[in-house]
């Protein structure tokens, strides 16, 4: 019998609703899942929400169990968390982790989903998705002992990519926002903090991560001769000026960008995109990452949450959304 689930869309920009979502039985080789978190991907969830995924790039924006087109109706996201209640035997009764948008329960191929190891809770796993961006940007940077490294935006992305760097021997980590309520999560991060634009420049290596021009300009400035920006900011349809003068030339700068779509080509020949993800699963045994997870709202919320992360009312890191069973 279909199963009645409930779905998250933007129906247009800048309006979430929630639909129905009729569910069939598994088949062969599928799996139920029921949802019990799923995470916001905030920066690019907003892009999505009010609109700002440009048309040239509506193709490479899909995810990967997206219905509708851009800008709407979309049915969009991709960090769920959920138990596996039908389908393939092996992986019934387990939490697993799937790319996934905000829907209650769902059925797909049994390959889609990773189980979530043994010592992650379900809320924390949402974060898989963003741990593999920045395992992938590490691996695209390959820092190095000892390095002077600043991440640019205490976001998702920028936090996940701090608390990676932090477990390098040696590596002196500093993370910038203009939020001065973010030394907290550095805190707990292991990881020191600036206000932006305070500069100590002379860094190795830094990532942008926080989608702003202005983060971008202070990237560059804080490298040392011959240092590097590895770029993790997606910018939709905004345009970004940024100033190649000054010592850019003359300090051989360079900017990279580092994007979770493909495997780093550093370990592309060795790793899959599952065993990329898996790993950032594994990753999540440690309890640092807690200090991403700044708030929970239950799934019929989910509109109004929307609305307000897109227009700054709900500050949050990593919002979470419950379903029924997922407390």
């Amino acid at each position: 019998m279909p199963l009645d689930a409930r779905a998250f869309w933007v129906a247009a920009p800048g309006r979430g609703e929630i639909r129905p979502a009729p569910v069939a039985d598994p088949g062969p080789d599928e799996v139920l899942v029921r949802t019990l978190y799923s995470g916001i991907s905030r920066g690019t969830e907003r892009l999505v929400f009010r609109g700002g995924v440009p048309p040239t790039q509506y193709a490479a924006m899909r995810a990967p169990f997206q219905e509708g087109e851009f800008p709407g109706p979309v049915k969009y996201g991709y960090l769920s968390v959920g138990v596996v209640t039908a389908g393939d035997e092996r992986l019934r009764g387990q939490e697993v982790f799937c790319l996934y948008p905000h829907q209650s329960a769902y059925v797909v191929p049994a390959a889609a989903v990773v189980p979530v190891p043994e010592g992650v809770p379900a809320r924390r796993a949402v974060l898989a998705g963003t741990v593999e961006t920045a395992v992938n940007a590490l691996w695209d940077a390959a820092p190095l002992v000892g390095d002077r490294v600043a991440v640019v935006g205490a976001g998702m992305v920028g936090c996940c990519v701090a608390r990676l760097l932090a477990g390098i021997p040696g590596v002196q980590v500093t993370l910038y926002d203009v939020d001065g309520s973010r030394a907290e999560v550095a805190d707990r991060l292991g990881v020191g903090f600036a206000c932006a634009p305070e500069r100590v420049g002379g860094c190795d290596m830094v990532f942008h991560a926080s989608a702003s021009a202005d983060g971008l300009r202070l990237a560059l400035d804080l490298l040392a001769d011959e240092g590097r920006v590895v770029e993790l900011s997606w910018y939709g349809d905004t345009p970004v000026e940024v100033g190649l003068g000054g010592r850019f030339h003359s300090a051989r700068l360079g900017i990279v960008a580092s994007q979770v779509g493909r495997v780093a080509p550093a370990r592309r020949a060795r790793r899959t995109p599952r065993d990329r993800l898996a790993l950032a699963l594994r990753l999540l045994r440690d309890p640092a990452y807690e200090a991403l997870l700044t708030g929970t709202s239950p799934f019929e919320q989910l509109p109004a949450v929307a609305s307000r992360l897109a227009d700054g009312s709900l500050p949050a890191v990593c919002h979470t959304i419950s379903y029924s069973g997922g407390g």
